[in-house]
């Protein structure tokens, strides 16, 4: 009775304090201006189901991609092992399901001790890059401090976690050897009774209850980590590739601001004099700070892996210039929960004379992209940093009118000659004559 209430307890502690945490993860992505994506649902479900579920853009690099279906698959297939624990947690009754489903719960749980294996082995692997091989990708300047210190932590959370669930599952199965039976367990029925065999049957008791404990405490931790951690994209994946920008790459948003004022200079009967709504907020032109971005962004933002493929398969970077989309993505999600935590402590009219530009993201790495669409096309859940830089130049040209010289000059090309360059239209077929 003192264990169930005591489960029973950490339990609501552990989901109530998630939830409060989910809480904030939502205010904060709704500081973003509002956007459309529930268009061509079909598509939307579909491209999900491929991505998020399917996890297909990971295979364009098939090992990691492999090692990572693995832990995918374990997190996923475990949840079930996971259900059969809250039960027994809460009814004090030991693995409440094996009685009505017989050869299938041995079946399940032996699945799930098989993709605990493979996911320790894609753990090691995933470590081993980060910490001995040290590709570059996972070792750039962005990822110094917190965020490697995040990648680590996690995988060894993973480590630990299946070490408990072969805790449990070992003992239990020796426990079960002395009374002449057997579950069946595909590991654990050899590895049991290598690891704890001839122990006597208390310390089998107490090793399978800190291997029970072990495992639900850390799922708890794991579970209250994740608004903390990158590793928030497990759940995020999965709307982030739903409300995907379904349009071509390439094709850029028209500003509605921009677009009304054309239309009025167009129409005869406009009134050029008409006066604004009173209390309407004045347009912005691009983004500044993360208020000024859209909802989808932030999401993006929150949804981001820090795997850094955007960053790898960027031109800019790989020349040796300043932008990593990843940087991009890490910057604005750091803004947004500075700004978030600030309107909660202080107010919605919460101001620290702060913005993501300049102060987060500088201009030499927004001019830096070639608008490419490279990280777009290799990011495994669909994010899109290029829109986030793109509204950043707008705001730049179109409220600050600043730029490269070298833009400057072929805009007013543009304007003046009708192309880049210092030509009038007259003379641009005045080559031709010197051949």
């Amino acid at each position: 009775m003192i264990s169930s209430i005591v489960f029973i307890i950490l339990s609501v502690a552990s989901f109530g304090f998630f939830a409060w945490n989910i809480g904030k993860i939502r205010s904060n992505i709704f500081l973003g201006r509002d956007v459309n994506r529930t268009d061509n649902k079909s598509e939307r479900w579909k491209v999900m189901t491929l991505v998020a579920l399917g996890q297909k853009k990971m295979f364009a690099r098939p090992i990691p991609a492999m090692l990572h279906m693995a832990l995918y698959a374990a997190f996923v297939i475990t949840q079930i092992e996971l259900i059969e624990i809250i039960v027994d947690g809460t009814s004090g009754s030991h693995r409440f399901f094996r009685a009505s489903l017989g050869g299938f719960y041995t079946f399940m749980i032996s699945f799930i001790e098989v993709l605990s294996v493979l996911a320790f082995i894609a753990t090691l692997a995933f470590l081993s890059r980060r910490n001995l091989l040290k590709l570059p990708r996972l070792n750039m300047k962005e990822l110094a401090g917190w965020p490697t210190k995040d990648a680590n932590l996690i995988l060894i959370m993973e480590i630990i976690l299946v070490s408990f669930i072969f805790m449990m599952n070992g003992a239990d199965e020796v426990l079960l050897n002395e009374k002449g039976s057997s579950y069946g367990f595909s590991i654990s029925s050899w590895l049991g009774p290598i690891l704890f065999g001839g122990m006597t049957e208390s310390s089998l008791h107490l090793v399978e209850k800190i291997g029970w404990w072990g495992h639900i405490m850390m799922v708890f931790t794991f579970l209250n980590f994740l608004p903390y951690s990158k590793h928030l994209h497990i759940l995020l994946a999965f709307p982030n590739t739903w409300y995907s920008n379904l349009e071509k790459k390439g094709k850029f948003t028209n500003l509605e601001a921009v677009t009304n004022e054309v239309k009025l200079m167009m129409d005869p009967n406009a009134d050029p004099y008409a006066v604004v709504e009173e209390g309407a907020e004045p347009v912005r032109f691009g983004a500044k700070d993360i208020t000024d971005l859209t909802w989808k962004n932030l999401l993006d933002a929150y949804s981001c892996t820090e795997c850094g493929r955007c960053t790898s398969n960027c031109p800019a970077n790989i020349t040796g210039k300043l932008l990593s989309p990843r940087k991009i993505m890490m910057d604005t999600r750091d803004r947004m929960v500075e700004v978030g935590e600030g309107i909660r402590k202080n107010g919605k009219d919460f101001s620290d004379g702060k913005s993501l530009l300049n102060d987060y993201i500088t201009e030499e790495e927004i001019w830096a992209c070639t608008s490419c669409n490279a990280c777009v096309e290799s990011c495994p859940v669909n994010i899109d940093p290029l829109s986030i830089i793109i509204d950043l130049r707008r705001s730049l040209v179109m409220e600050e009118s600043k730029m490269p010289t070298e833009l400057a000059g072929m805009l007013t090309n543009i304007e003046n000659n009708g192309a880049p360059w210092q030509f009038s239209q007259a003379d641009r077929l005045k080559w031709a004559d010197e051949q």
